[in-house]
């Protein structure tokens, strides 16, 4: 297996620090407001990843943070006259409800910044005492300048990381304009904990040094987060965590998942250009979310257009119809009531099964080459439904067919778990048109797809076939 690491800018064998046993942190949700399908991208993708590395035999502890206190929380109370508290749990709970109805279910734990302050003043006493940070005023500050690698990440210099825009908190007492919060002193419109220099609230990046160093140890294996955390958020950990524990490297392992664009333009709160994935959820299902999400490489951007959800939901609609077919054959035999015993095809069938599963697998063994894998899967599809369409699928061949879907399902999630409510007309009707189509017999088509319309139901030509959607 093989992983692009941001690190190195380069391909790396992975190999853990542990065996076989594996600590992933993932950046989490600062709770302000609802996750739009930019997060979902993020959260499917290192979720699809944990599980496959479980599938392959690693021991993966999963870290996920909730970032609880932050500016963005306390103005967002401030705006509907409640408490930081109220705010951070009402959006939490919603984040939960969210990742649940995607089928995000691999994380071990949640990890709260409010509930680790213990170990995060512990963190920030330690680079005080290693003369990494420093104390003004208004709080208590990284030196960047006395971290010689800062900007290795993000391939940035002190230099550059000294510029406008890269300047992470605001504070005419800092030493350089780089440097970044750890601490800071309460306000009297905000919550506050005690600390040794008095009460305040953590700064964004210690938090999760400070959670991971608990729950992962002071060096752990894969650090996962959207590109734009590499700088200054990922930087700033790599700092403070190096210059803690005085171990290099705090993470073996940088993998970051590219944004999703609306078009062109970054998805983003600030920007008010994001679609929730509760909004998408009312139109489409959560199995064409993670499909649109897999079939991008995971560090490549995605331009959302709704014709992609479309095309996502179409392609999920046929790998559940082929396997609504093969659960019928399995329990039942031939469509036609007849047993059918084919040795030639359970042989052949059998082999083809192995050959995806090495062909999947090599794909994802190549840093997640999530798109290249659905490619096989869809292949193999194509294959199992031409001999549904000849009649000779048999029993025991739908069997393999269908533990090597659901296997594949375990770590996409790209099946739907709950029956189609599309009539069986109907799919023969959308059947009866395709045929026509591919005649070129246009105008019986249009009769059909209009005798589909009015039986209350609609028809998208897309590249994974049509997609049936009732009015």
């Amino acid at each position: 297996m093989r992983l692009l690491n941001t690190l190195s800018g380069q391909k790396e064998d992975f190999q853990p620090i542990k065996g076989k046993n594996v600590g992933l942190f993932v950046c989490g949700p600062t709770v302000y407001d609802l996750s739009h399908i930019g997060h979902a991208r993020t959260y499917v993708i290192f979720d699809v990843i944990a599980k496959y590395l479980r599938s392959r035999g690693y021991k993966v502890k999963f870290i996920m943070n909730i970032t609880d206190i932050d500016d963005k929380i306390i103005e967002r109370a401030k705006e509907e006259s409640k408490s930081p508290k109220e705010i951070a749990d009402f959006y939490e709970k919603q984040f939960m409800e969210d990742i649940k109805a995607l089928g995000i279910d691999s994380p071990d734990r949640f990890a709260r910044a409010t509930e680790h302050i213990k170990e995060i003043v512990k963190q920030v006493k330690t680079l005080l005492d290693k003369w990494y940070a420093y104390q003004t005023e208004d709080g208590i500050y990284f030196d960047i300048s006395k971290f010689k690698d800062y900007g290795k990440l993000a391939k940035r210099t002190v230099e550059q990381a000294e510029d406008g825009v890269s300047r992470i908190d605001e504070s005419v007492n800092k030493r350089n304009k780089g440097d970044f919060n750890l601490w800071k002193f309460s306000k009297t419109d905000g919550p506050f904990w005690s600390s040794p220099w008095g009460q305040g609230r953590p700064g964004w990046h210690i938090e999760d040094t400070a959670i991971s160093e608990k729950y992962l140890g002071q060096q752990y294996d894969l650090h996962c987060g959207a590109q734009d955390l590499i700088f200054p958020h990922h930087e700033a950990e790599i700092a403070q965590a190096e210059g803690a524990f005085g171990k290099k490297p705090f993470v073996k392992y940088w993998l970051h998942s590219g944004f999703v664009t609306i078009n062109g333009r970054k998805m983003s709160k600030s920007l008010k250009n994001f679609v929730t994935i509760r909004e998408l959820l009312k139109s489409y299902s959560p199995e064409a979310l993670r499909f649109l999400v897999l079939s991008a490489y995971y560090r490549s951007p995605i331009d959302y257009k709704e014709d992609l959800i479309k095309q996502s939901e179409a392609a999920v609609q046929r790998i559940a119809e082929l396997m609504k077919k093969l659960k019928l054959i399995e329990e039942y035999g031939a469509k036609d009531g007849k047993i059918v015993e084919n040795r030639a095809l359970n042989i052949k069938t059998d082999e083809i099964a192995r050959n995806a599963q090495i062909e999947f697998e090599a794909k994802m063994d190549d840093d997640f080459n999530t798109p290249e894998a659905i490619a096989v899967l869809f292949n193999f599809v194509r294959r199992m439904n031409s001999f549904l369409d000849s009649g000779s699928m048999d029993k025991e061949s739908a069997r393999k067919v269908l533990k090597f879907l659901s296997e594949v399902d375990e770590i996409f999630g790209i099946f739907p778990k709950t029956e189609s409510k599309i009539p069986p007309e109907i799919y023969e009707l959308v059947q009866k048109r395709e045929e026509l189509r591919k005649q070129k017999l246009w105008v019986e088509a249009d009769k059909t797809r209009n005798k589909i319309q009015n039986l209350g139901y609609s028809v998208d030509d897309t590249a994974y076939g049509p997609l049936i959607k009732g009015f």
